[in-house]
């Protein structure tokens, strides 16, 4: 996926679909000794393939290596929002302003197998539930001052294009990956739009011996969602400050 960031199975809501399950199992005994009478035959339990997806996804939604990395819209006016959290305190502060993540968004997706056997993550699909105009909000930079930005990202995802692909970059691998209970992997996806207001979400696609399917990564329960700002303008609330300051766009 507490105010802190999401963490945990509790941040995605997994969709498995099994696409194979194991044939069911049954024996018959028939009694021929004359010392006992004969039995009935009786078939042995059904083996049943295992319940959920054998891994699971901590998701950290709004991610920053820097604050100046991250800005939020928020449709409110400079004293009615509160001063900029710490990243790990993002999700707390977003949640009651309805705040959106302003051009661009890095979600950390950290994966975990739950049992002995290898889960192999064959793809990251990236779905869009709804695009519209760019949102006409203030926009509040979580810093001021930073230095270069710190591109620890793997993924770049556009959300502009028709239809948005997981990219690899940074000389980063692509899919497939695996993981179990004792391997992780961590995944850096950043989204970015230019001139739209998109709604999205991630699914993870994974197979594990004769099992296939899909677990959604979002926002807890909710699609993540990016907007571009409607100019270069912006809210920055200094060091030693007590207020947000604007900041014209160059």
């Amino acid at each position: 996926m507490s105010d802190g960031t999401a963490t945990g199975p509790g941040s995605t809501s997994p969709s498995p679909s099994a696409s194979t399950s194991a044939p069911s199992a049954s024996a018959s005994v028939s009694g021929t000794s004359s010392a006992s009478p004969s039995r009935p035959a009786t078939a042995a339990p059904s083996r049943q393939a295992p319940a959920g997806p054998p891994l699971t996804v901590s998701t950290t939604p709004y991610y920053w290596e820097v604050p100046c990395d991250h800005a939020f819209l928020v449709d409110r006016s400079p004293k009615n929002v509160p001063k900029p959290p710490p990243q790990q305190g993002a999700v707390g502060w977003a949640a009651p302003l309805k705040a959106v993540s302003a051009n661009r968004q890095e979600v950390v997706l950290t994966v975990q197998g739950t049992g002995p056997e290898t889960v192999v993550l064959e793809d990251l699909h990236v779905r869009v539930v709804s695009s519209g105009p760019a949102l006409d909000w203030n926009q509040y930079v979580m810093g001021n001052g930073c230095g270069g930005q710190v591109d620890t990202a793997s993924f770049d995802v556009s959300l502009d294009l028709g239809t948005p692909t997981a990219v690899p970059i940074g000389g980063q691998r692509d899919f497939p990956y695996s993981v179990t209970e004792s391997d992780t992997e961590v995944f850096h996806a950043t989204a970015h739009t230019s001139g739209q207001d998109v709604s999205w979400y991630l699914e993870l696609e994974w197979s594990s011996g004769g099992r296939h399917g899909m677990t959604r990564v979002d926002d807890h329960g909710k699609p993540f969602r990016t907007s571009a700002s409607r100019d270069d303008s912006y809210y920055a609330y200094p060091l030693g400050s007590d207020h947000w300051e604007p900041v014209e766009g160059g």
